[in-house]
């Protein structure tokens, strides 16, 4: 049981300890409005369609995972696309400060890898990809859908574009 000195003691330390707490929460570095990782966690599903060299063209169905790190800093995503003769198996992770994305990549299917960095808003990232193959990665996250269009300069993949929904 507190004694009246020291629960007045901590009556006249209050105002101190909220400074201090204010003072903690500006120094703790909060995750930006504009960060698209929280809203893509989850599970997705979808389809959409490969381009290959010679300009032909398939069907995909696919599936999207994804999930956060670090209080939503981090988004490591796994997208896997199929049909009966293609098959498209992307996985990233990547890392989001101040609007700067950052990572790396892997396609399991033609076994290139490489490093991400771009840029990000609370609705789209725009990603260069380098490595293995050169290309760009667009996601743009719409409530319960997004699309992810993926162009490189593979000398067999040229490009995937996908929808997905929850």
């Amino acid at each position: 049981m507190l004694r009246a000195t020291q629960f007045s003691r901590f009556f006249k330390m209050l105002p101190m300890l909220a400074v201090t707490a204010v003072s903690v929460a500006a120094d703790t570095p909060a995750i930006a409005a504009d960060n698209p990782f929280v809203s893509l966690a989850g599970t997705w599903n979808g389809s959409g369609t490969a381009s290959f060299e010679g300009g032909t063209t398939e069907s995909l169905r696919c599936k999207g995972y994804y999930t956060n790190g670090s209080g939503g800093a981090n988004l490591g995503l796994s997208i896997r696309c199929a049909n009966a003769s293609a098959k498209v198996e992307l996985r990233a992770n990547l890392n989001y400060a101040n609007g700067a994305v950052s990572g790396d990549w892997e396609e399991r299917t033609y076994n290139q890898s490489g490093s991400v960095s771009g840029k990000a808003t609370s609705n789209k990232l725009n990603l260069a990809i380098s490595g293995g193959i050169q290309g760009s990665m667009s996601v743009s996250v719409a409530g319960g859908s997004h699309s992810v269009h993926v162009s490189t300069g593979g000398p067999v993949l040229k490009g995937i574009n996908i929808s997905m929904t929850r």
